[in-house]
C-alpha cells in the first residue's frame, strides 16, 4: 500500500513538472518597456549581494537543507534574453559534504523561485502564510538524499517580465500593524513565489510631511487633518477621506519611515523592482490658504453618513496649475533622496472611486500629462503604474475618456494594472488598453474578508489567453487582492502563473496541491478537493465577492422589506438596489460543500497533526455553517474558530498596540483596528456607516462579543413587533446597535492571542449538530 501511494504521488508530481516549458515568447508590451528593463538590469544589486540575500531566505525557510543548495547569478543572455532560473544536479553532488542541487538565476528572486519550484515539484512541499497553516516541509527528504534532476536539469523562463503584488489598500487591510519581523517573512514569501514587482507604500507620510512642511509651508497641525489613522491610511492617500482615525503621532511617522527603508533595502538586495508612490493631486485643505490663487477643487462625498466635512470631500489640485508639477517633482525627489535610489516605477491612481468633475477628454489628458511630468521632473526614467480599477468601477470611463488618460503619456511610460482580470478583464473590451502595456491581475479578495472563494479555471488559463492574443500588450501577471492570509490554494496557483507558458489543467494541479499541502496522500481528501474545485473555487457568476453572510454582515433593514423584495424578485419586477441589504453571495451547492466537509472529517485522523490541514478544516467547517441563521450557531462557530490562530481576533488587536509608545497611542491604534473591521467609517446615533461590515472578519471573539449580541438586539425588536403587531422599530434597533458598536470599538473586551482546541473533534461535533440532516434534506 505504501509503495503504491508513493508511486501515485510521483506520477502526479511528474505530471506537474511536465506542464512547464522552456519556450520563450514576447509581446508588443514587452518591446515598449524594453528600455526600462535595461535600466533596471543595469542598476540591480551586485550578484554577491543578491546571492547572500537569497541564502538568508533559504536559511530562514529550511535551515537544515541550506547547505544542500548552491546559487549562481547569471545574465539574461544565458536565458534567451529573458529572466529565468535553472535547476541541475551540482557537479560535486556525489561528494559527501558538497551541495546537491545547483540553482542559477538572473536575480535573487529567480534563485528563490528555483528553490520553491524544486521543493514543490520534486519534494512535495508547500509554502504558505503562517496564518493559513504555514509551510509543509516534512515531505522534503533528509540532506544527502534529495531527489536528483534528470539529464541536464531544467530551465524555466518567465513568459513576461513582471510578477506584481499588492493593492493600494492591502497596506491598511493587512499590513497596518506589521513590525519588521512580519515584513521580513512577507518579503521572503514574495521572493519564493517569484514576485519581483511589489508595491512599497509604507512610511510615505513621513516623506509628505517633509515635502509639505519644508517646501510648501504647511504646518504640522494642518497635516493632522490630512493624514488618516493607521488603519485608514490607504484611503487618505487616495483622496477618499481625510483625518479619520487620526491624527498620526510623530512616533508613527518616524517608525514607519525607518521600516520603509528596511523594506526597500531587502527588496533591492533580492533584485526586486519595488513600486513607490507618486503625487495624484490630493492636497491638504490648508494649501488653498497658503496658495490662494491655486486651482483647488473640493471633491464629493465618499461614503460618509452625512457629508461631514471633517472627514469627507477632500481637496484636489488641478492638473493645469503650475503647482501640480512642482509638488509632484518635490515628492519624487524627496523619496530618491531619502531612500538612496528608485526602480523608476511609481504608482499613482487618479479619481479612485471619485468621478472627475468633467468628462472633457482634454481635461483628462492635461491631468495625466501633469502627473507624469511631475514624476519625470523628479526622475528622468520614471514610468507611471496605475491601477485600472476605475475603468471597471465607474461608468464615467468610456472609450474617449480612457484613451485621453492612457495616451497622454508616451507609450512605454505607463503600465496599467488590469486589476480584476480573473472576473472582469478590461484588456478584452479596451483593445489591449488601446496599445498601452498592462499587467493581468487577480483581485480575488475584498476588504480581507474571510471566505472560501476562487475562480481557479480563470487563473489557470486567463493570463495565457491574454499573453498569446493578437497584438498583446501584456507585460506581467499579478495579485492585487485587498487583503491576504486566506485561500492559500488561490495564491499558490496564481503565483505559479508567472512561470507558466501554457494553460494549466487545474484538476491535475489540484491533485498535486492537496498532497503537497498536507504532506500525505489521503483518498478522501483528494475527493473533497475535487468537490471544492467544482463548488467554492468555481465561481463564474461575475459577482464581486464581498462576504455578506448573515453572521458577519447582518441586514440593517426592516424585515418586512425582505419579504416584499423576495416576492418582487420572483416576478422580476424590481432589481435589488437597496443599500440596506446586500444579500449573501451564494454561487455553489451547499450540500456538495457539506459532503466535502464530511470527507475532510473522514480523513482527519491521518492528518490531525498537520497545521495546514487544521486551518483548512476550520475554514471549511466555518464556510459550510456560514449560511445557517440562528444565534446558537454564533457561539459554536466562535468556539471552532478559536482552534486555529489564523481565525483569532486577538493577534490583530495586539499587533496594533505593539506599535504604540504610550497608553494614549495604544488606545488610538486599537480603536483604529476595531473600527476598520466593524463600522469602518463614520456613523450618527441612529444611522450606520455606509461602509459598515465592509471589512468583516470571521474571527473568534468578534463573533461572540460583537456579531452575536448585534443579532440578539435585532431579534429582540423583531419579537416585539410580532408580539404587539406593530411595524419593526428600525430607528430604535439602529440606535441600540450603534451604541453596542461604539462600546466595542472603545475596547470593551480583551482577547487572547492564542487559544487551545481540537479542531477535528469540534468539526465532527458541529457536523453532527447542524449539517448531517441538512445535507440529506435539501440543497439550499
Amino acid at each position: 500500500m505504501a509503495s503504491a501511494m508513493t508511486a501515485y504521488i510521483a506520477v502526479v508530481l511528474t505530471t506537474i513538472i511536465l506542464l512547464f516549458t522552456v519556450t520563450h515568447s514576447s509581446t508588443l508590451g514587452v518591446e515598449y518597456v524594453s528600455r526600462l528593463l535595461q535600466v533596471q538590469d543595469r542598476e540591480r544589486a551586485p550578484s554577491s549581494v543578491q546571492i547572500s540575500a537569497a541564502r538568508a531566505v533559504l536559511d530562514r525557510l529550511i535551515p537544515s537543507h541550506s547547505p544542500s543548495f548552491d546559487f549562481q547569478i547569471i545574465t539574461k543572455e544565458h536565458c534567451g534574453g529573458v529572466s529565468c532560473f535553472s535547476i541541475s544536479n551540482h557537479p560535486s553532488s556525489n561528494v559527501q559534504g558538497f551541495p546537491e542541487i545547483l540553482i542559477r538565476g538572473v536575480t535573487g528572486v529567480e534563485l528563490l523561485s528555483g528553490v520553491h519550484w524544486y521543493l514543490k515539484n520534486l519534494c512535495g512541499a508547500h509554502i504558505s502564510w503562517d496564518k493559513t497553516g504555514g509551510s509543509q516541509l516534512s515531505s522534503v527528504p533528509k540532506p544527502g538524499s534529495l531527489p536528483r534532476m534528470q539529464d541536464d536539469g531544467l530551465l524555466i523562463q518567465r513568459p513576461v517580465p513582471w510578477n506584481y503584488y499588492q493593492n493600494a489598500v492591502t497596506s491598511s487591510y493587512t499590513f497596518a500593524w506589521w513590525d519588521w519581523k512580519r515584513w521580513e517573512k512577507e518579503i521572503d514569501w514574495m521572493a519564493l513565489q517569484g514576485i519581483n514587482m511589489p508595491l512599497a507604500f509604507t512610511g510615505q507620510e513621513a516623506i509628505w510631511q517633509k515635502v509639505f512642511q519644508q517646501k510648501f509651508n504647511i504646518s504640522s497641525s494642518d497635516l493632522d487633518d490630512f493624514f488618516g489613522g493607521p488603519a485608514f491610511l490607504a484611503w487618505s492617500r487616495m483622496a477618499n477621506l481625510h483625518g479619520w482615525g487620526g491624527p498620526l503621532p510623530q512616533s508613527w511617522l518616524d517608525q514607519q519611515h525607518v521600516m520603509q527603508k528596511k523594506i526597500l533595502d531587502r527588496m533591492y538586495e533580492l533584485g526586486m523592482t519595488p513600486v513607490l508612490p507618486a503625487f495624484s493631486g490630493n492636497v491638504p485643505a490648508a494649501l488653498k490658504n497658503v496658495y490662494p490663487s491655486a486651482k483647488i477643487t473640493r471633491l464629493g462625498n465618499w461614503f460618509t453618513v452625512d457629508s461631514n466635512p471633517k472627514w469627507c470631500c477632500t481637496y484636489l489640485l488641478d492638473a493645469t496649475d503650475p503647482l501640480f508639477i512642482e509638488i509632484g517633482k518635490a515628492f519624487i525627489s524627496q523619496q530618491v533622496k531619502e531612500y538612496g535610489r528608485s526602480s523608476h516605477i511609481y504608482n499613482c491612481d487618479t479619481f479612485d472611486e471619485n468621478t472627475p468633475p468633467t468628462d472633457d477628454p482634454n481635461y483628462i489628458s492635461s491631468l495625466a500629462a501633469a502627473i507624469f511630468n511631475g514624476m519625470q521632473s523628479g526622475d528622468d526614467e520614471a514610468v507611471w503604474l496605475m491601477q485600472g480599477w476605475l475603468f471597471a468601477y465607474d461608468p464615467y470611463w468610456r472609450p474617449p475618456q480612457m484613451q485621453a488618460l492612457l495616451h497622454a503619456v508616451p507609450i512605454g511610460k505607463m503600465i496599467v494594472l488590469d486589476l480584476f482580470a480573473e472576473v472582469k478583464p478590461i484588456w478584452i473590451t479596451s483593445d489591449q488598453f488601446y496599445g498601452v502595456p498592462y499587467i493581468w491581475c487577480m483581485l480575488h479578495n475584498f476588504a480581507g474578508n474571510v471566505e472560501m472563494y476562487g475562480v481557479l479555471d480563470s487563473l489557470g488559463s486567463g493570463p495565457v489567453d491574454a499573453r498569446i492574443s493578437n497584438n498583446s500588450t501584456m507585460v506581467g501577471v499579478g495579485m492585487s487582492m485587498e487583503g491576504i492570509e486566506q485561500n492559500p490554494v488561490v495564491y499558490d496557483l496564481m503565483s505559479e502563473m508567472a512561470f507558466q507558458h501554457k494553460k494549466i489543467n487545474v484538476k491535475t494541479w489540484l491533485d498535486s496541491y492537496s498532497i503537497r499541502r498536507y504532506g500525505k496522500f489521503v483518498p478522501s481528501i483528494q475527493k473533497a478537493w475535487n468537490i471544492l474545485y467544482h463548488t467554492l473555487y468555481n465561481c463564474t457568476d461575475g459577482a464581486y465577492d464581498k462576504n455578506r453572510d448573515v453572521i458577519v454582515a447582518f441586514p440593517d433593514v426592516d424585515p418586512s422589506f425582505l419579504s416584499r423584495k423576495k416576492k418582487l424578485n420572483k416576478k422580476n419586477h424590481l432589481k435589488d438596489t437597496d443599500e440596506a441589504f446586500d444579500k449573501p453571495h451564494l454561487w455553489y451547492s451547499t450540500s456538495e460543500v457539506i459532503r466535502a466537509l464530511q470527507l475532510f472529517i473522514e480523513g482527519g485522523n491521518e492528518l490531525s497533526e498537520s497545521n495546514t490541514f487544521r486551518y483548512d478544516l476550520v475554514d471549511l467547517t466555518r464556510q459550510a455553517l456560514a449560511n445557517e441563521k440562528f444565534l446558537e450557531l454564533v457561539d459554536d462557530v466562535d468556539m471552532l474558530l478559536g482552534c486555529h490562530e489564523g481565525f483569532l481576533l486577538g493577534p490583530w488587536l495586539e499587533s496594533s498596540k505593539q506599535l504604540a509608545i504610550n497608553k494614549e497611542q495604544e488606545k488610538q491604534y486599537e480603536w483604529n483596528a476595531r473600527t476598520q473591521i466593524t463600522m469602518w467609517f463614520d456613523n450618527t446615533e441612529e444611522e450606520a456607516s455606509l461602509l459598515r461590515d465592509y471589512g468583516n472578519k470571521y474571527w473568534s471573539g468578534l463573533l461572540r462579543d460583537y456579531y452575536g449580541p448585534r443579532a440578539a438586539i435585532y431579534f429582540k425588536y423583531l419579537k416585539e413587533s410580532l408580539a404587539k403587531g406593530n411595524g419593526f422599530n428600525l430607528k430604535s434597533w439602529r440606535k441600540e446597535w450603534i451604541k453596542l458598536t461604539n462600546e466595542w470599538q472603545d475596547g470593551k473586551y480583551v482577547y487572547p492571542v492564542k487559544r487551545e482546541g481540537d479542531a477535528l473533534n469540534i468539526s465532527r461535533w458541529l457536523f453532527d449538530k447542524y449539517l448531517r440532516d441538512l445535507a440529506i434534506i435539501s440543497d439550499h
